[in-house]
């Protein structure tokens, strides 16, 4: 354990840090999850499903939580899945 308080504040800091960024990427996870399972489903509600994680990976970009590649690769798989599913 840090002995300075500034040090003490940023080990706080960044344990603060941490549990919203992994919670903000639970929340991507979950919004894939629910982009896939509606896929034999009504196309309307899978396109806000898809624009939805789009965007919580663009925020999660902007905030720093993840790269702009991974957000790239995630958004491009989701969408080559969500394709394969369609042509079965």
């Amino acid at each position: 354990m840090a002995n300075i308080k500034s040090a003490k504040k940023r080990v706080l800091i960044a344990k603060r840090n941490t549990e919203r960024n992994v919670a903000f990427k639970s929340s991507i996870k979950t919004a894939v999850k629910k982009a896939l399972s509606l896929v034999k489903g009504d196309e309307k509600e899978l396109a806000q499903a898809i624009s939805k994680v789009y965007q919580l990976c663009d925020k999660a970009v902007s905030k720093g939580i993840l790269h702009r590649n991974t957000a790239a690769r995630k958004k491009s798989r989701l969408t080559k899945a969500i394709n394969k599913l369609a042509q079965k």
